[in-house]
């Protein structure tokens, strides 16, 4: 019912927000503690100006203020996504996290596959792109000093600086590439109500495996049906829930 009491504030004001909403009013208003006011703002921000990193952030703030963590959740995971190397972001997604009913521990992933994750998520895909560039542009001039300098020294120096930089342009492909699929793809969603009976199989009246509560995350395995998508959750648990349960990221 609070939610719902929510939305409906929400909607009114994003009505007022609708003529001329800017990321700077909506931060003014959040500094003088009108959260939903800035919550409308903002997502009228997102409406007109497309989606941004920091406004997911600064919404998924005034969620938080207002006590409504799977809101919260959603919006610091879409800032996420966007720009994983925030350290603000990482913060206050674990800090959300940690109000959550249930406290999930993933299965244990190889040292490599952790180590990857982390490296890409060190910066945003235009970071990666960036460094991808201006590295193969760097190692175009290293090449070209190990054809035309007289000196051997700088022959050297060019052809080992043209390798390593080499190194550097298939990371940062392979890390943006990474971060565009996760963009793309979008499978995966925040439990919104309050909680969920997991069931074995898309019928309300098949078997009650387990129970999920708001805020938990979880990937879709199956979304081809109306009503119902299939979700595996981070601990490895699956089943089938209600579309209308969940939000994708």
């Amino acid at each position: 019912m609070m939610r719902i009491f929510l939305t409906l504030i929400l909607s009114v004001c994003a009505s007022v927000f609708s003529v001329a909403a800017t990321k700077a009013d909506a931060d003014a208003l959040y500094e003088q503690g009108k959260y939903e006011e800035a919550a409308a703002g903002y997502e009228q921000v997102l409406k007109n100006e497309g989606v941004a990193a920091k406004v997911y952030y600064n919404l998924g703030n005034c969620y938080y203020k207002l006590d409504e963590i799977p809101l919260a959740i959603l919006n610091y995971e879409r800032a996420f996504l966007l720009d994983p190397g925030d350290g603000d972001i990482r913060a206050n997604l674990a800090l959300a996290r940690g109000k959550t009913i249930d406290k999930v521990v993933p299965p244990s992933e190889m040292f490599f596959v952790i180590w990857w994750r982390n490296l890409t998520n060190s910066m945003s895909i235009d970071g990666w792109t960036m460094l991808g560039v201006s590295s193969f542009i760097l190692m175009l001039l290293g090449i070209l000093v190990y054809m035309f300098a007289p000196q051997l020294l700088a022959r050297k120096i060019g052809v080992y600086g043209a390798m390593v930089l080499f190194v550097f342009v298939v990371v940062a492909n392979l890390a943006a590439i990474s971060q565009h699929q996760d963009l793309t793809n979008r499978d995966t969603a925040i439990i919104l109500a309050p909680s969920v009976a997991v069931k074995s199989s898309p019928s309300e009246k098949s078997t009650d495996l387990f129970l999920i509560h708001e805020g938990s995350k979880v990937e879709i395995v199956d979304s081809s049906m109306s009503e119902w998508m299939e979700v595996k959750f981070e601990e490895g648990k699956q089943g089938w829930i209600p579309v209308s349960a969940a939000e994708i990221i």
